[in-house]
């Protein structure tokens, strides 16, 4: 059996990236087959477009790790999810997922039943931003209520999602973004915002148990300068921003590059904060899945206001 499917003809620009017909999966031993609803677009997406993967990948490449979606069929011994069941998932990060796709085929416990009152659209926008700003506020930094977070690109994929995590663990939130996105991001619950086109974040800013970097380079050596001693640098996007390894130790500063990982665990607790009405994603636009050479040069362009998603399947079965 065919099916849809998106597929870079080569590495490199966006226009590489067309639609194609290719053999549906099977879902092997504890997998699931996922019909695919809506998929989300990450920047590890168009990064691996533009420079190649890395890892186990198919003959054809497929891209896309966030999907929300309905399980078709189940593989042997699954017993958490049954045909017709609703979740939502990243698996099998950082190889080949394949969810530029109408199916898809992955371990069962790389998913989580899908919160009730979101559509898929808004679904697929969830897990490997939500779970890149759990593991590394939550896990990697210990969050704890009362203390001062500091979020770079706080209206990213992962930063206007970290604002809400951090906000329903009682942190106190600083963000910075650019000034038109000030107010998106106190609706989300942010306490002090920094314009960091227009002001030196490291003179306005000081006192900080924990610094989530979304930017990468010169951010996080400049981060050090605002964290209390005992305070967490948690990188992001390149372990190049991290600081000399002298100077945090210095300053008593705990430094470290963060690398998301699929976790059911994760997507239960990122689930419970969204049907609580504590976490949203903020959904910047949706496009056909035909249309994700569009959605990758849009999300390069850098100035969108939280997810791009793919609608996979059409609007009625979507829910949005």
């Amino acid at each position: 059996m065919k099916m849809r499917a998106v597929s870079p003809r080569a590495w490199g620009a966006p226009e590489n990236l067309v639609p194609v017909e290719v053999d549906r999966p099977e879902p092997g031993l504890t997998e699931i087959l996922v019909r695919v609803h809506a998929a989300g677009v990450n920047p590890v997406d168009w990064k691996t477009r533009a420079e190649g993967a890395f890892g186990t990948w198919g003959d054809t490449p497929i891209l896309g790790y966030d999907v929300s979606g309905v399980v078709e069929e189940v593989g042997p011994g699954v017993t958490l999810y049954a045909p017709g069941d609703e979740v939502f998932g990243m698996p099998r990060f950082p190889e080949q997922a394949g969810g530029y796709a109408e199916y898809l085929a992955a371990p069962a416990r790389r998913f989580a039943p899908k919160p009730a009152g979101i559509s898929h659209v808004e679904a697929a926008a969830l897990p490997l931003a939500a779970l890149t700003a759990w593991q590394g506020l939550v896990e990697t930094a210990g969050l704890r209520a009362g203390q001062r977070v500091l979020i770079h690109a706080a209206a990213g994929g992962v930063g206007h999602l970290a604002v809400q995590i951090a906000k329903a663990h009682g942190a106190y939130v600083i963000g910075t973004a650019r000034t038109e996105k000030h107010d998106f991001l106190r609706a989300l619950g942010a306490d002090e915002l920094v314009d960091y086109a227009r002001v030196d974040f490291t003179e306005a800013i000081d006192d900080v148990d924990i610094v989530l970097d979304g930017v990468g380079g010169e951010y996080g050596t400049r981060s050090v300068e605002v964290l209390r001693p005992g305070g967490h640098l948690v990188t992001l996007p390149d372990p190049g921003g991290l600081p000399d390894p002298a100077l945090a130790r210095e300053r008593g500063i705990h430094t470290g590059w963060t690398v998301v990982e699929p976790d059911r665990a994760g997507l239960l607790e990122i689930a419970h904060l969204v049907d609580e009405g504590k976490l949203r994603a903020e959904v910047d636009t949706v496009l056909p899945l035909e249309d994700a050479a569009k959605a990758h040069a849009y999300g390069e362009r850098g100035r969108t206001r939280g997810k791009i998603v793919l609608r996979v399947a059409d609007q009625a079965e979507t829910g949005s």
